[in-house]
C-alpha cells in the first residue's frame, strides 16, 4: 500500500479542505486525521464511530497515604510544584518520577492516565482512523502512531491500496510522527511571507526523511508575486508544483455546508483540485 500525507508548515493554508476533497475523489483508501490536537477533518467527512480505543500516553504520581512517613522529600524534589502539603496536583504533575525515586517509604507510584481516545469510523468515503487528545495532554506523537497503525491494519484487512493522511500543521513532533514512513507528501501553502517561510521549513523536514515532496499553492491569485517566488523556490529545489488553487468564496460555503468542495460545487476550484489529484494519483 502507498501512503500520502497532506501537510502544511502553518495552519490555515487549506490543507484539510484539500484532504477532504481527495477523500471524496480517491477510491480504495483509508483516511487518517493526524491532527489530534485540533482535529477538524470529521467536520467534512462526518464519520460514524464504530470502535473507541482508550489512549494512555502519560502518567501522574499517586501517593499511598498509609505508607507515607511525611518526610517531605517528594515536595522538595518536585521542580513542577505539583506537591503541596503532601498533596499531589494531577494537573501540574508531569509524571517525571522524581518523587518516586526519592521516596524512602515507597509510598508513591506512577499511574497511567487516559490521555485521549482513538477512533475507527465509517464515512461515505470509506473507513477513517482518527483521534482526540484530551485538553492539556501531551504525547500527541504516540497517539498519531497509534491511529496510523490502526489505519495500516484496516488497509491490510480490506485490501485498500492507499492511506490518505491529513497531517497537523508546523514541523514539530506530531508532524514527524505523521511523516515518517510515508511514500509522498503534498505541502499545501499560500502566497504570503509566512506561507513561504513555513513551506521551506516543512519541505526541509520531508527532505530529512527522504520523502518525495509536491507542492500545492492555495489561493495563488491573491498575490501573484509571492506565487512566483514559491514556484521559483520549488524549481530550484526540483519540487513539482502539482496544483494552483484560486481564491473562491465557494470554498467557505462548502465548509459551512459541511461538504468537500468537490462535491459542493463543480466550479473552477473543484476542477483544479480534481486535476491535481489525477496528477498525484499517477505519481504515487
Amino acid at each position: 500500500m502507498k501512503q500520502l500525507a497532506v501537510i502544511s508548515g502553518k495552519g490555515g493554508t487549506g490543507k484539510t479542505i484539500i484532504t477532504a476533497s481527495f477523500a471524496s475523489l480517491a477510491k480504495d483508501k483509508i483516511t487518517v486525521d493526524c491532527d489530534v490536537d485540533a482535529a477538524d477533518l470529521h467536520l467534512l467527512l462526518h464519520p460514524k464511530i464504530k470502535e473507541t480505543i482508550e489512549f494512555r500516553g502519560s502518567k501522574y504520581a499517586v501517593m499511598d497515604e498509609k505508607k507515607c512517613i511525611e518526610c517531605g522529600r517528594c515536595e522538595e524534589s518536585c521542580r513542577f510544584s505539583a506537591i503541596k502539603n503532601l498533596k499531589f496536583d494531577p494537573i501540574k504533575c508531569e509524571g517525571c518520577g522524581v518523587c518516586v525515586y526519592v521516596c524512602p517509604a515507597d509510598a508513591i507510584t506512577l499511574k497511567e492516565a487516559i490521555s485521549g481516545y482513538a477512533y475507527i469510523s465509517q464515512t461515505k468515503y470509506g473507513q477513517m482512523s482518527h483521534a482526540r487528545l484530551n485538553i492539556a495532554e501531551e504525547a500527541s506523537g504516540k497517539l498519531i502512531t497509534l491511529i496510523r497503525n490502526n489505519a495500516r491494519r484496516l488497509a491490510e484487512k480490506s485490501g485498500c491500496g492507499l492511506i490518505l493522511i491529513d497531517g497537523p500543521p508546523g514541523i514539530g513532533c506530531p508532524v514527524i510522527a505523521s511523516l515518517s514512513g510515508v511514500d509522498m507528501v503534498l505541502a499545501v501553502t499560500e502566497p504570503t511571507v509566512s506561507g513561504i517561510h513555513d513551506l521551506e521549513r516543512i519541505l526541509g523536514v520531508a527532505k530529512h526523511f527522504k520523502t518525495k515532496s509536491l507542492v500545492c499553492i492555495n489561493k495563488y491569485d491573491i498575490n501573484i508575486d509571492m506565487t512566483k517566488r514559491i514556484e521559483s523556490y520549488c524549481e530550484e529545489n526540483d519540487i513539482e508544483v502539482v496544483g494552483k488553487i484560486p481564491y473562491d468564496p465557494i470554498v467557505t460555503k462548502a465548509m459551512v455546508a459541511g461538504k468537500p468542495v468537490v462535491e459542493f460545487s463543480n466550479g473552477r476550484v473543484s476542477k483544479d483540485i480534481e486535476k491535481m489529484w489525477k496528477r498525484i494519483e499517477e505519481m504515487i
